[in-house]
């Protein structure tokens, strides 16, 4: 079902809608960048279509509205445990095509590997829905056409924002939302074709023999392990655990589970003090074999989404959308 509705008549709906529901979407904050005096567009709460960036690329995906940075699973009360809550308020969150499909990525790690769901991911993946904005240009940096993943019919409405907005809604729950707005024939536009383009590797043509390539030798001098790449991805889903006591009574607290990545530090440390990958260019082949190789192997589908926020975000200027082109030139120049 389409609408057309003034922006003034979408905040109405909005807060008719942030009674049931938190509504997350893309939204700017000053100051508060990586570097000093630079700002920085992150998923939060809004209450408005004012408050939505629709002009710039998000710094962090909405991958933390349901794999939080930081999240308790359960309290250790003595000798009690007592499961976290979950609120009981539906998840609204405005994402563009290319997330959706981030998101089906953390839904194959999650729910689809092999036969354990992730409770904790499910209870939230279960509550969203996605308001799909309309993404026709894209951004500097972006190669979702090469990843396949521009287009999606996967969503609970599909929102074009011009002077007026244009809505297409396929959720029956909320139509009653909408109810008033003028009924339109409308259907969302994708983006076909981006500035930056990348060619896959043949996946046929990698061996055991290529992991040991010398192109990951550039990595190692340059990559300083900050993690940048790993935390702005939407299918990174690493994670680890923290057990916090509290001060008050040490024999009381929460187990957390916290946002860990390939890149960083520790990750791979074992009892006894061993680690694996402790060369930086190591991590950055097991990162991207795993994103173009692996999971597809496993899958059926690359994991990587072309957002193109890991090369934004990198301090040492890498490329992750370069490095895939390499390892296709390698591998088609059997190297």
């Amino acid at each position: 079902m389409g609408y057309t509705m003034t922006r003034e008549a979408f905040n109405k709906t909005l807060a008719s809608l942030s009674k049931s529901y938190k509504i997350y979407a893309p939204v700017g904050f000053k100051g508060e960048g990586r570097f000093s005096d630079t700002d920085v567009i992150r998923y939060d709460e809004i209450k408005q279509v004012e408050e939505i960036v629709l002009d710039e690329k998000s710094h962090f995906s909405p991958k933390e509205v349901l794999h939080p940075i930081r999240q308790t699973l359960l309290y250790f009360l003595q000798d009690e445990v007592i499961e976290a809550n979950t609120s009981s308020e539906g998840i609204i969150v405005f994402l563009r095509p290319c997330d959706i499909h981030g998101i089906l990525k953390l839904d194959q790690v999650f729910l689809q590997n092999g036969n354990i769901r992730d409770v904790y991911y499910e209870k939230l993946r279960n509550k969203i829905k996605f308001f799909m904005i309309e993404c026709t240009t894209g951004f500097d940096g972006c190669f979702c056409v090469s990843m396949e993943a521009n287009k999606t019919d996967l969503y609970t409405a599909a929102i074009r924002f011009d002077e007026n907005i244009s809505i297409d809604l396929k959720d029956d729950d909320l139509l009653h939302y909408f109810k008033e707005e003028k009924q339109i024939d409308f259907q969302p536009e994708f983006i076909e074709k981006n500035k930056l383009e990348v060619k896959l590797p043949p996946t046929e043509k990698i061996t055991p023999e290529f992991f040991d390539s010398s192109l990951w030798k550039e990595y190692s001098e340059r990559c300083i392990a900050c993690g940048r790449c790993n935390f702005v991805c939407i299918s990174c889903s690493c994670w680890t655990m923290q057990d916090i006591s509290y001060q008050d009574n040490p024999h009381q607290g929460e187990r957390r589970r916290v946002w860990a990545g390939c890149h960083v530090d520790g990750f791979t440390d074992m009892a006894g003090g061993h680690g694996f990958r402790k060369n930086y260019g190591d991590r950055m082949r097991f990162k991207t074999m795993h994103k173009i190789y692996d999971f597809k192997k496993r899958n059926g589908m690359s994991m990587c989404i072309g957002c193109g926020r890991c090369d934004d975000a990198c301090p040492e200027y890498i490329s992750f959308s370069k490095c895939i082109n390499k390892v296709t030139e390698a591998l088609e120049e059997g190297q």
